[in-house]
């Protein structure tokens, strides 16, 4: 398969079903903003920053998080020995879907993912408002149950769309699947007849690491919460919230295109090889949606960390009240907003960084991560001490500051000797970045006198200002970048093809 065919179908897989997210998106957005009208900063900390997950460690974690961590008052919290129980075991449920979900995304099967995510989540977002509504009292019972049906039903999706596949061999045969049966899925004898391969296992091993450390740096302000008690449940539960709606467009937007570009360059590029020492067309292709994409990040981050700064106050206003848009909620949005742009930013150069690093490279590459991930604890820890739970929002972003860097070097190195430069798409005219400059003054400003105790008609005439300057940078990135706009034009936004896969 070409490099272009290879590019036609990341791009189908990262644009193919974005509408139907966004509508599911936004019915859950509707649900949990009526759930946290009934719920407590209390009952949304514990639930949302406590409970790390893993098929290991649910026991062992379950009873640390009983036996030696501080309980929450049983008046406050009720039934929190069953709910860590619950999601232990929910855990267990969600790792038995894990190879179908592998198997799904290695052969780019769009609408499945799509649908059993969106679905499970839906459900999830239905239960949870309908047991808050009806059983307030329950407590985590409500999140425990709500978390259980979500993993079960994003299991079975996946269960039952291969059982049909592999249960007609003539599908299995179009599909082009690496297995035959279901049980091909389940843990068997080699042809050697060891129960490991240890050269799959070596690079699995690799890989592990890599996501361990990876995992730290991403969730790392949960165990710091969690095992230092730097913040009350309250201001964990807020901060949770924030960090949710942040990451909302960097869920829906950033993550569908960083797997299946990743996709994309894994295929196309050659991970033992110089970029000198390949088909210079593959290269050539990998370099030119590289910058493009890099471009699109950068654009997309500067636009939320701009326009976010004015509109933070009014977004938590309206989406969870007073609980949210007094005190630290409008501060942690508005640096959530900042973290988004180099959250874009790292997506985009760790999905090629990642895909063409060597194994030698990627265990290099791990050690770097270890040293990130024991500052990044220490920095959380001290900057939270030092001004609240912003200190985490802080320290995230030095994480993604050093991240960037990593993969910016690597990315130089690939391409020194060759004469393409992807790091261009870094790179802004400065009539958009004036304009960026001018929008975010007046945003700013328009916040100050029309927003937020003014009434809604004062609101609404911020909201307008708003939309006026976004229109106008909007138009000035139509003008000034037109290599972009024909990138989305002719990939993410190309025709839709015959989808065998779905």
């Amino acid at each position: 398969m070409g490099s272009r065919e290879v590019l036609g179908q990341a791009a189908r897989l990262a644009s193919s079903g974005l509408l139907l997210q966004v509508l599911f998106r936004l019915i859950t957005f509707v649900l949990n903003a009526f759930i946290l009208r009934f719920l407590s900063k209390e009952i949304v900390g514990i639930v949302n920053v406590r409970v790390p997950l893993g098929v290991f460690w649910s026991l062992f974690l379950g009873w640390v998080w009983l036996q030696l961590l501080e309980v929450p008052d049983p008046h406050v919290v009720p039934h929190y020995g069953t709910g860590v129980v619950m999601f232990g075991f929910s855990a267990v449920v969600e790792l038995l879907g894990e190879p179908f979900w592998v198997l799904a995304q290695a052969h780019m099967f769009v609408k499945l993912k799509v649908i059993a995510e969106s679905l499970s989540v839906i459900l999830k977002s239905v239960l949870t408002a309908l047991l808050v509504l009806w059983l307030p009292h329950w407590g985590l019972y409500v999140f425990s149950l709500a978390q259980l049906f979500y993993t079960t039903v994003l299991v079975l999706c996946y269960v039952i769309y291969f059982a049909k596949i592999l249960g007609s061999p003539e599908s299995a045969k179009q599909q082009a699947l690496p297995v035959s049966s279901m049980t091909d899925l389940l843990p068997s004898m080699t042809k050697s007849r060891a129960f490991v391969n240890w050269e799959e296992a070596k690079l699995t091993w690799s890989f592990f690491k890599q996501s361990f450390l990876k995992q730290i740096l991403t969730e790392g302000e949960r165990y710091v919460m969690t095992f230092l008690n730097v913040l009350n449940f309250g201001d964990q539960g807020v901060y949770d919230i924030v960090n949710n709606l942040g990451s909302l467009v960097a869920r829906l937007i950033f993550q569908p295109i960083e797997e299946s570009f990743y996709i994309f360059f894994a295929k196309v590029l050659e991970r033992e090889k110089d970029a000198t020492l390949q088909k210079q067309e593959d290269v050539a292709v990998a370099a030119a949606v590289l910058e493009s994409l890099l471009k699109l990040a950068l654009l997309t981050g500067l636009t939320i960390t701009v326009f976010g700064f004015a509109y933070s106050q009014l977004v938590l206003d309206i989406y969870g009240g007073v609980m949210l848009s007094s005190g630290s909620g409008p501060v942690l949005l508005r640096a959530y907003c900042l973290y988004v742009l180099l959250l874009a930013i790292n997506g985009v150069t760790e999905c090629f960084t990642f895909a063409a690093m060597s194994k030698e490279e990627v265990d290099r590459y791990n050690f770097t991560m270890l040293a990130l991930s024991s500052s990044f604890l220490m920095l959380s820890y001290v900057l939270t001490r030092w001004c609240g739970s912003v200190g985490f929002i802080l320290a995230n972003c030095f994480n993604m500051g050093i991240r960037i860097t990593q993969s910016l070097r690597f990315i130089y190195r690939y391409y020194r000797k060759s004469p393409h430069r992807p790091l261009a798409g870094l790179s802004l005219p400065p009539v958009l970045l004036g304009t960026f400059a001018v929008s975010g003054g007046i945003t700013a400003a328009s916040e100050v006198f029309l927003c937020c105790e003014w009434g809604w008609l004062a609101r609404l005439a911020h909201i307008a200002v708003g939309a006026l300057c976004l229109g106008v940078t909007l138009g000035t990135a139509f003008l000034t970048e037109t290599k972009l706009i024909h990138f989305l034009r002719t990939q993410l936004g190309m025709p839709r093809l015959a989808d065998k896969t779905t």
